[in-house]
This record gives C-alpha cells, structure tokens and sequence, in this order.
C-alpha cells in the first residue's frame, strides 16, 4: 500500500464510529431523518469505509470484510426490525469467529498469527528467519509463536463476551425505532473505551511477549525486525 493510501488511525476512527455514532443519536427522530433513514446514512459510513480498504489495497482483509458484513447485518436487522437479541449475538459472533479463524488456521499452511504479528509489510520477515536459523532456534520461536497464537486468540474471545453483554446492557428498545438507533449509537461509542481498549492493551502485552521471544532467542526485539528499522 503506498503512504497515501496508509489509513490515518484519527480518520478512520471518525468515519467508522464517530460521526455513525452521532447520526444514530442525533438524527433518528421523525422531526430529522427518521429512525430507517438515519441507519442507512450511519451505516454507509463504515460500509464505504471498508469499500475503500478493498480498493486500496485490491485484495481481501479479512477485517476489513468482516467489517462490511458485520455492518451489513446491523442493518438488516434495524431495517427488518428483528429481535434486538440478535445484535448482541451478532456483536459478539465478529471477534468470536475471528478468534476461531486464528486458532483453526494454525493446522494450515497459512497461520493468521503470522499475518497479524508477522506481516512483512511491518517486519523483516526474511531477516527474523536468518537470525533465528543463526540460533538454531527457528523451532523454539516455533513453539512460543503458538504461544502468542492463543494469547492473540483470548483478546478476539474477551472481546467477544464483552460486546454481549455490552450489547444486552444498552441495546434493549424495539428495532427499527429511533430509540433503538440512540442505543445503537450509545453502543457504538462505548466499544472504543470499554472493548476496543483493553483488547488493544492485551495486544500490546502479546507483543512484548513475543518481543521478549526474539530478544531470548536472536539477541534483538521484536521492534528491531521492523522495517523502519532493518538499517540500523
């Protein structure tokens, strides 16, 4: 991807959940634009968000498309006015099946572990593998990278139970009613703080814990694979 197709985190977080959430909180009354309309006009934002990605980049994300489904689905089920439970299943199914995915694809040939923590776009992949057969230890970085791969899962599992019961918690008024919309945007606000958070700081810790592997093992951090930093 060049630098001008790089996301800007602040950006993509205004798009994808700051200006939906206020859409939904502000404009579905019937004196603005009206509980339907208000959620089609919210939800276009991540849905032409993850349209972008795909065009970008001119290959499949998985986030990125489990973002348009999940969005997808969110308004289907405003739209068709289906049981409210069906939110919070559908909250908690995105990271629970994304959890699921990196655990099950460490018996293929293609570990999402590496995808996440190793992607070459980030690190020197082909200089990690030197310096680990240097060591004799690509088998050791082996086994603690299925370490770091069920760690990485228990953040996409915590973040799972967590927007369950986030979702039953406030979502709780008719679909397709402005009330329900409020709560949807009341929802949408809060994942940041109380799910998108702590998982990125559980993120952070597998990091340091993979950091610590390949300082053990090579004698440099995990950060000094990175390509911003392979001339050092």
């Amino acid at each position: 991807m060049t630098d001008a197709a790089k996301p800007n985190p602040l950006i993509e977080l205004t798009i994808t959940l700051i200006i939906p959430a206020l859409i939904l909180m502000k404009l579905s009354d019937p004196a603005n634009l009206g509980a339907a309309n208000a959620l089609v006009l919210a939800l276009s934002f991540p849905l032409a968000w993850g349209v972008r990605d795909f065009w970008l980049r001119r290959k499949w994300n998985l986030f990125a498309v489990l973002g348009v489904i999940s969005t997808l689905l969110t308004g289907g089920i405003g739209l068709l006015a289906l049981d409210t439970q069906w939110i919070a299943i559908k909250e908690a199914a995105v990271p629970g099946l994304i959890g699921l995915a990196v655990l099950g694809s460490t018996y293929t040939r293609y570990p999402l572990v590496k995808t996440i923590l190793l992607n070459p776009s980030i690190i020197d992949v082909d200089r990690l593998q030197q310096k680990l057969e240097a060591h004799g230890a690509t088998q050791d970085f082996e086994v603690r990278l299925l370490h770091a791969t069920w760690m990485l899962s228990g953040t996409f599992f915590f973040s799972s139970v967590m927007n369950y019961f986030l979702a039953t918690s406030i979502v709780v008024s008719p679909a397709g009613t402005t009330a329900f919309n409020e709560e949807l945007g009341q929802l949408t606000l809060l994942s940041y703080p109380f799910i998108a958070l702590p998982s990125m700081v559980m993120m952070v810790f597998v990091i340091f814990y993979l950091s610590r592997t390949t300082k053990q093992l090579t004698g440099l951090g995990y950060t000094e694979f990175m390509n911003a930093a392979k001339d050092r």
